[in-house]
């Protein structure tokens, strides 16, 4: 099954994808789609994009999946491959992460790999989570608990802190100390410098 919000990116795959040990059983556009259409038709293997432009993501579809249906097999395909997002997909049990701009060959292989049960992972992706295990991971999905990046994410938006108090029902204080405590933890203090360092790690769209 195919999970892509561009039609003819997801008929592109399809067709690079019919083979003689693959069918394609299904495709969604939004991720509502993708929960009834895999509840429904139980795909061996779900193909799924992370972006779609709603509230709710492919990572947020998956967790949904996995949550009732630990078994399921899931390929990620996508345009972006930030190291913290390709983390994250691993970390809730994506089986695969492949990016648009790889060969149909490869994205075949990732599917035939997830079917089978095992992980599959591109060679450079590979060589950046080998280097990441090395270095150590600095990225704020790894430093801050949830709430703190809450909070980051909101200041990189460019939110003040009254604006972030306001929008979590909390005291203007209690912001002024949680932002300075993140900026201590991350070494950053400028807002530009907050702001790159979201988007890097795929909690901002540039």
């Amino acid at each position: 099954m195919l999970a892509d919000d561009h039609p003819i990116v997801m008929t592109g795959f399809a067709m690079s994808l019919a083979g003689p040990d693959i069918d394609v059983v299904g495709q969604a556009r939004s991720p509502d789609e993708v929960l009834e259409q895999h509840a429904s038709l139980q795909p061996d293997v779900l193909v799924l994009d992370i972006r779609f432009g709603e509230a709710l993501t492919g990572l947020d579809v998956a967790r949904a999946i996995l949550g009732r249906q630990p078994e399921a097999r899931i390929v990620f395909l996508t345009q972006f491959d930030q190291d913290s997002l390709i983390k994250e997909c691993y970390r809730i049990g994506a089986r695969a992460f492949i990016t648009k701009d790889c060969d149909p060959g490869e994205l075949a292989t990732a599917v035939r790999r997830a079917h089978a049960g095992a992980l599959y992972f591109m060679p450079r992706i590979a060589e950046r989570l080998a280097s990441l295990s090395v270095q150590g991971d600095m990225s704020p999905q790894s430093v801050l608990d949830e709430r703190a990046l809450e909070i980051f994410t909101l200041m990189a938006e460019g939110l003040t802190n009254a604006e972030i108090a306001d929008r979590l029902s909390v005291s203007s204080k209690t912001i002024s100390n949680a932002s300075q405590a993140i900026k201590d933890k991350l070494g950053v203090n400028r807002a530009a410098d907050i702001t790159r360092l979201a988007v890097r790690y795929g909690l901002l769209q540039a």
